[in-house]
């Protein structure tokens, strides 16, 4: 029952995450992809603080804080630069598209540590995602933004970071808090976020951002941010990272109703094909077969 709670809340994680992409998609003109990952974690670990302070959370044990800092810069901060750098190539929905193969890199980075096993089953479930999203995204490619296969190409680089940081994350969780474990690693990378940006001169670009885009990275921070990771590492401390990876399934859709919504992208059936093809190798790759 704990397992199948972890994974409702991943759902709702995973939800945030895919409208996170869209409003992604709708600020990627106006902020470069370290401005973009600034406001994401910067303005998450402003929210966070104040709450793991008043809660008096239980923080990662000194001999754990080096591996919690790495983790974080890895993931907040190099993950999402190539995140941002891949939506500004292609659509939201192609992009979530690319990133639904979670699930599977999560299992192949599990098997190369040695903390799943690697069946015939899920091979072969891997392989049906991969060959549909590859196919789906190919067919779509006129219809894309030029240099689109760019996007889905670093998304795809990226999405291995998550899947690390899944996999390593739950014992390093487990000996201290969900929220302080999610607290110092958003920290750590949020400053190397911010060094980065001010080497860059990313903030300049603050002083043209309108109403709507200020309402925009403010979501982006609070919602796509602090509430949907606050989410997600409590489902990885309640559920297998297979299984709470296996729910960014649901990312795609919302990014997709959302960017149609802000940004006009399309809902082509290419897409809903791919995501198809991912739902039925995830399906494959997880499920048990039934004993003879």
């Amino acid at each position: 029952m704990g397992e199948w709670v972890g994974v409702a809340i991943a759902l709702a994680s995973s939800s945030l995450g895919g409208t996170a992409a869209a409003i992604t998609r709708y600020l990627v003109g106006g902020a470069d992809p370290v401005l973009l990952a600034i406001l994401r974690w910067g303005i998450g670990f402003l929210s966070l603080l104040p709450c793991a302070l008043l809660l008096g959370v239980r923080w990662p044990q000194r001999p754990d804080w080096p591996a919690v800092a790495l983790l974080g810069i890895c993931f907040f901060g190099l993950f999402f630069i190539l995140y941002n750098i891949a939506v500004s190539y292609t659509t939201a929905a192609r992009a979530s598209l690319a990133l639904a193969t979670l699930p599977l890199h999560t299992m192949v980075v599990g098997a190369i540590l040695g903390v799943e096993r690697l069946t015939v089953r899920k091979i072969i479930g891997v392989g049906i995602a991969v060959l549909g999203v590859t196919a789906a995204l190919a067919v779509g490619l006129a219809q894309s933004p030029p240099g689109a296969w760019r996007g889905e190409l670093i998304m795809t680089g990226a999405v291995f970071c998550m899947a690390f940081y899944n996999v390593l994350s739950r014992p390093l969780m487990q000996r201290s808090s969900a929220l302080g474990f999610l607290t110092a690693g958003m920290g750590a990378g949020a400053a190397v976020l911010v060094l980065a940006g001010l080497a860059k001169g990313s903030f300049a670009a603050l002083d043209h951002f309108t109403t709507a885009q200020w309402i925009a990275g403010i979501y982006l921070g609070i919602g796509g941010g602090a509430l949907a990771f606050i989410l997600w590492v409590m489902a990885l401390a309640r559920a297998t990272p297979t299984r709470v990876a296996n729910t960014m399934t649901v990312n795609p859709i919302a990014a997709t109703l959302l960017a149609a919504l802000l940004v006009g992208e399309p809902i082509t059936a290419n897409l809903l094909i791919g995501l198809i093809a991912v739902f039925a190798g995830i399906w494959i790759a997880t499920s048990r077969a039934k004993p003879a």
